[in-house]
């Protein structure tokens, strides 16, 4: 794994100093190397690893990497049926009574990782990722996202999402404090930023919002964050003006990717810089990484017309396992991709939304990352989602759902406010009003639930007049 010779050296220049940090939970450089050793020399199964946030999440996930062993991460809430099928088709590939192993980094080049796409009700789809392929990461992400051995960083989601997963890993790989929750609190995380040296927070949107919204209301003192990294989905503006206020010296990073292609893009905006307003862009190549926008051909389709979103680097996995339908990861052009449609401009890159995702309604088709950006600009907009739904006249139609700032808006003024910016075939049919967004269990935007909500009837779901 491409941080364990990392851990040995911190654990020899420094350690007595925290390395990992769970609640009420504290392990030292010196003790995660020690029990992670032991476990590892043990031939204990380590293969995979399904449990909830604490500093033995760190220590079985070193030992299921060292040397040339694989793990596989499964979410501890995922249902009985997609977790058995995930370790059926795992099992292969993980002893149940593995060698043992020291506590080192494998070859570069072997697979370490069995990374698992999200979801509850079809089987996650699996996939190899390599040593090396991560320590590249490491070295840009630390390096694009400024983090040194000297930060502490908090990562109050579930360990077991992608994003947590890695921002761990990254610290043990920089030197840098982790520190998790064992399970997402406002108050906690609060504590943690405000009364014990958090300088770097990774999050959702929707964990920032809620962190920042109650931490102003509540004067918590944010005043040492420097650095506030997100992903998963747009960081909207409401989120983003609650975030400056709250942690005014704090640099925001919003960045692009997918767990089978790393990295792709990210925007920064520094201290000081007003929010960005709500559109489909989401900033330029990360470090090391050549982008795209081809036709279905594989050929480049000029500025600003949208295709499929593709890119060339050492950060991408090395393919599916299993669960292949060819309708994500896969190649087009020669470059790899999850076929996300979008477009580039200025050297920016806008995301439309996965093909999957887009509505085809009356022969035209809709990508609802743009409709969501229009819809989320009209004034009383705190937050927008848009699906399809069937039509027998049209195929599909176009239904947003809003969760407003403050009382409700009508139908008439959301059609007047996106009238302006989308084509009349890309306007919504249907709006509906959400108390919340419908979110993964990892805190995404779920497009899907929200179809499901509305075709269901809801009571999250409520339309508007």
């Amino acid at each position: 794994m491409p941080f364990l010779d990392r851990v040995a050296r911190w654990a020899e220049e420094r350690p007595e100093e925290l390395a990992v940090v769970c609640g009420a939970e504290r392990l030292s450089w010196r003790a995660l190397v020690a029990r992670a050793a032991a476990l590892a020399a043990s031939g204990a199964p380590t293969g995979v690893l399904r449990q909830g946030n604490g500093t033995d999440f760190a220590v079985r996930w070193a030992a299921g990497v060292a040397g040339e062993r694989e793990c596989a991460v499964l979410d501890p809430l995922w249902p009985d049926g997609p977790a058995g099928a995930v370790l059926r088709r795992a099992a292969p590939r993980l002893p149940a009574a593995p060698a043992p192993a020291r506590l080192r980094d494998g070859d570069p080049a072997s697979s370490f990782l069995i990374g698992l796409t999200s979801g509850t009700t079809a089987v996650p789809k699996g996939f190899r990722r390599s040593r090396d392929s991560w320590r590249r990461s490491f070295e840009a992400s630390a390096d694009r996202f400024g983090l040194r051995p000297d930060d502490r960083v908090l990562a109050p989601g579930p360990l077991s999402a992608s994003l947590n997963l890695y921002a761990l890993s990254e610290c043990l790989y920089a030197g840098a404090v982790f520190t998790t929750l064992p399970r997402f609190d406002v108050a906690a995380a609060h504590a943690e930023i405000a009364g014990r040296g958090v300088t770097r927070l990774v999050v959702v949107p929707a964990m920032l919002r809620v962190l920042a919204e109650r931490g102003l209301a509540a004067s918590v003192d944010a005043g040492g964050l420097t650095a506030i990294v997100s992903a998963g989905q747009e960081l909207d503006r409401r989120t983003e003006e609650a975030a400056r206020r709250w942690a005014p010296r704090a640099t925001l990073w919003e960045y692009y990717g997918a767990a089978e292609l790393g990295f792709v893009a990210a925007r920064r905006r520094g201290p000081g810089q007003p929010a960005v307003a709500p559109g489909t862009g989401v900033g330029t190549a990360f470090p090391g990484v050549e982008l795209a926008v081809l036709d279905d051909d594989g050929r480049p389709v000029p500025e600003g017309t949208p295709g499929t979103v593709c890119v060339r680097s050492r950060l991408v996995c090395d393919g599916y396992l299993w669960g292949d339908d060819g309708r994500a990861f896969g190649e087009l052009g020669g470059m790899a991709t999850v076929r996300d449609r979008g477009f580039l401009r200025d050297g920016q890159l806008h995301v439309l939304g996965r093909s999957a995702d887009m509505v085809v309604t009356g022969g035209h088709n809709v990508y609802p990352q743009e409709v969501e950006a229009a819809v989320a600009a009209v004034p009383g907009v705190a937050d927008a989602v848009v699906t399809g739904v069937p039509d027998g006249a049209r195929g599909q139609r176009v239904v947003a759902g809003v969760v407003t700032t403050h009382g409700r808006l009508s139908r008439r003024r959301l059609q007047d406010g996106v009238a302006s910016a989308l084509a009349p075939a890309k306007r919504p049919r249907h709006y509906v009003e959400l108390d919340e967004l419908p979110l993964t269990g990892s805190g995404k935007l779920s497009r899907g639930l929200f179809r499901d909500w509305v075709l269901d009837g809801d009571h999250r779901v409520r339309p508007l007049g």
